[in-house]
């Protein structure tokens, strides 16, 4: 049966009356309009790996080579922190006892250090926050030798990463190997991605200790002996972006400069993993701004680090 001539002149401006409408629509939204997530995720981002993780539903917001592994440097430390904050009955005020192996370490592989002094005696937890802020390998390695098992700093060090691997199994990090508790890696046997980072992110976060360090820009922390140790969070997001509550930077010559990162408003939280990026913090902020549907872009000022503090 033929339509009529005049009902298809009729339906043919109503057609496009709907696509200029829509094109209109487009225009006037301008380029200030607040990125719909559907539409691909946020723009401009340099790193090789990236995740965004909506963590109250757990639920995959985007993600760029996201199972891909790649070395993730000190952020290892988050899995290391993880393993000694749930370790059944722990003590955080269990005082351990500074050993010269622990700045040998330092020494030799020219490692971040929360400058730890032979002798000197702090407490677990304030070790978590030589190792969380200041990235302290040597505060890594007295954690390490205390909650491993065995008869020598070296069998305790192993046990130690053997749970650091059991924990990313039970956690599903199905892509995820440790073969050290700092990310100095002996062997290139410790990877992970950027999916698995931000699992591991969601479960530390969890734990009020770690959310409590993790947040932290700055601590001064004082020894038995009433030495007194002054960390600053290497972390530069924190402090400069709204709403940022942690997590961990990460350096190193293969891995390239990582962070895994938090920020919550209006009660939601956002967790972000970064692996290899030229420039980290801009990802960071770009990927937040985007998460939490900014209508414009962030301007951020870095929080700035003190001279001689660490670095990574």
């Amino acid at each position: 049966m033929t339509e009529h001539p005049l009902r298809l002149r009729t339906r043919g401006i109503r057609r496009a009356g709907v696509v200029l409408a829509a094109a209109c629509a487009v225009l006037l939204a301008g380029p200030t309009a607040a990125p719909a997530q559907a539409a691909g995720g946020p723009s401009g981002i340099a790193a090789k790996g990236a995740f965004l993780l909506d963590s109250g539903p757990n639920k995959t917001l985007w993600g760029k080579g996201a199972d891909t592994r790649r070395e993730m440097a000190s952020t290892t430390k988050i899995m290391a922190a993880a393993v000694v904050v749930t370790t059944k009955g722990v003590d955080l005020d269990r005082k351990v006892t500074v050993k010269k192996a622990y700045r040998d370490y330092v020494t030799r592989y020219g490692a971040s250090t929360a400058d730890l002094k032979t002798g000197d005696k702090l407490t677990v937890r304030q070790l978590l926050y030589g190792m969380m802020l200041p990235s302290g390998c040597d505060a890594a390695y007295a954690l390490a030798d205390t909650f491993g098992s065995g008869s020598t700093v070296a069998a305790r060090t192993k046990s130690f990463i053997s749970k650091m691997n059991k924990k990313a199994a039970d956690l599903g990090m199905k892509n995820t190997k440790f073969d050290s508790f700092d990310g100095i890696s002996k062997s290139g046997e410790n990877y992970s991605t950027p999916r698995d980072m931000a699992k591991l992110a969601r479960h530390a976060l969890a734990n009020s200790t770690f959310k409590t360090v993790v947040k932290s820009t700055k601590t001064v922390q004082k020894a038995t002996n009433g030495r007194t140790y002054t960390w600053y969070n290497t972390n530069k997001l924190l402090g400069s972006y709204k709403g940022v509550i942690g997590i961990k930077t990460g350096t190193g010559s293969k891995a390239g400069p990582c962070l895994v990162f938090a920020a919550t408003r209006d009660g939601r939280t956002v967790v972000g993993v970064i692996l290899n990026s030229s420039d980290r913090y801009r990802d960071a902020t770009r990927m937040l701004d985007w998460a939490f549907q900014q209508k414009t872009a962030t301007k951020v000022t870095l929080r700035t680090l003190p001279p001689g503090a660490q670095q990574d």
